[in-house]
């Protein structure tokens, strides 16, 4: 298995696999229109009574459109004769690639003005911590450009990510792919929850929600995802700092599409 060493462009433009802009040309959904970007809660963010509405992407029929309908155990499993540390790299570089383009063609609703924070959840912001250990908030626009520049430079790493097949991989490998899927856990946090408005507007659903269902299935299976940072709080959902896709996650392991 071969991973491309192509470097990351500030700006990625969606393959014909990915997304697809409005004026694609492609052929017209069969569902009703989108609803408007400017808001990612089916009322908004808050209702008259100061409870919190649901977010549009726990909503139907946007929670379950997919483009892989069963189990997705089915496609994270290691293939026979192949090297576990080979399928785990080379499939993290597919979901950083693949997400790295999705933010790409909704970035622009992602400035220091609507995102001054890097957000996953109504009570949840995020906070960068640096080398040496010292955290600072960021917007979000700029923390998601650390993470996909930390992860590229790790990628271009020989001695992290061998494309040599009598490399070895390094041993503290395991570790590094668990940060860098906690890493991209946070991107996909923010996304739905600030940006699903904009994914709904490039009817690409679907897409984003079964690269994200992927994702999730294949974290479980390799042991990289970690209950308390797809659920936040006090690792059961609840309390402050509660992450917004903590609920679909549940939604769609209850559907079995995630675990066998």
């Amino acid at each position: 298995m071969s991973r491309n060493r192509a470097p990351r462009p500030p700006r990625r433009s969606p393959t014909p696999s990915g997304p697809q802009r409005k004026d694609s040309g492609g052929p017209p959904s069969s569902r009703s229109p989108s609803p408007s970007p400017s808001s990612n809660s089916a009322h908004g963010e808050e209702g008259g009574n100061g409870v919190r509405e649901k977010p549009l992407y726990l909503c139907s029929p946007f929670a379950d459109a997919a483009l892989v309908k069963g189990n997705f155990k089915t496609i994270v499993m290691l293939p026979k004769y192949t090297d576990i540390m080979e399928w785990v790299a080379v499939n993290m570089f597919d979901f950083y690639t693949n997400l790295n383009e999705f933010y790409g063609v909704i970035s622009e609703t992602c400035t220091q003005a609507t995102c001054p924070t890097m957000s996953g959840g109504p009570t949840l912001n995020y906070v960068w911590t640096h080398q040496g250990g010292k955290q600072v908030m960021l917007p979000a626009p700029t923390y998601i450009d650390y993470v996909m520049t930390s992860i590229q430079n790790l990628i271009d790493d020989e001695n992290i990510f061998p494309t040599k097949t009598n490399q070895p991989f390094h041993p503290s490998f395991p570790a590094t792919i668990r940060t860098v899927y906690r890493q991209l856990l946070r991107v996909f946090a923010h996304i739905y929850h600030a940006h699903y408005p904009a994914i709904l507007h490039l009817r690409s659903e679907p897409h984003f929600n079964s690269l994200f269902a992927h994702f999730l299935a294949f974290g479980r299976e390799y042991e990289l995802l970690e209950v308390r940072d797809i659920k936040g709080g006090d690792g059961n959902g609840n309390g402050k700092g509660e992450v917004g896709v903590g609920l679909l996650w549940e939604r769609w392991k209850e559907k079995g599409i995630l675990e066998g």
